[in-house]
């Protein structure tokens, strides 16, 4: 039976995406490909408890909530993921899955509403897009994420979206700035002064929790 390695399960609010707001259980699995310099979620590269399937779904119905967000670490590197997401999906949940976009995301089944980063430059690892995600993405639910540590990444996701058309690739397109690193406020003024396509957004969990507390 195939077996997961989970760092941790608990139900909060969704903090971030289109979906912000509403009651989710959160799966976060063990495991990343990437190493992020303003990753806040290190703890979670490595160890994790050994899960089958069916107890990861045993868990979260438990928890009696209707949205369901897969996530890390980076979930896809484990090959389980897709499974374990459709199971949820069969379950009658609603199904997102927060991913870094550095591993194809077309394993997974269409009904899982993607959130898929583009890593900008000060990220350092924004060499690691693995592009051909964005012919993946379904206009019609799936997201995409661009985490903004200053002017230089702002400038280069202008680029990406204007270049590749994003508003057309995707749902919604979203800015977040990197958690006390760039004014959110600045952020703001160069979208309006640029008349982007995309959607502001804060971490909303980070405002109402301490910023490093796990579990929400």
């Amino acid at each position: 039976m195939d077996t997961l390695r989970i760092t941790e399960i608990y139900r909060s609010i969704q903090g971030e995406s289109t979906w912000a707001g509403l009651p989710c259980v959160f799966v976060r699995l063990a495991r990343c490909n990437l190493r992020c310099r303003w990753c806040d979620t290190a703890y979670a590269f490595r160890g994790g408890e050994k899960m089958t399937i069916p107890e990861v779904v045993q868990r979260v119905t438990d928890m009696h909530t209707h949205l369901v967000e897969i996530t890390g670490g980076e979930p896809l590197a484990q090959a389980a993921c897709p499974e374990l997401a459709q199971t949820l999906l069969g379950g009658g949940h609603t199904v997102l899955i927060e991913t870094s976009g550095s591993l194809p995301i077309n394993v997974l089944p269409a009904a899982v509403v993607k959130i898929m980063d583009i890593k900008c430059p000060d990220s350092g690892e924004s060499a690691r897009n693995h592009w051909p995600n964005i012919g993946y993405l379904d206009p019609g639910q799936d997201e995409v994420k661009f985490v903004m540590a200053s002017r230089r990444d702002y400038e280069w996701t202008r680029t990406v979206i204007r270049e590749r058309a994003l508003e057309q690739r995707c749902h919604a397109i979203l800015l977040s700035p990197v958690f006390g690193q760039v004014n959110p406020k600045d952020i703001v003024a160069w979208m309006l002064e640029d008349a982007l396509p995309a959607r502001f957004q804060l971490q909303m969990h980070k405002f109402i929790w301490p910023p490093d507390q796990k579990g929400v």
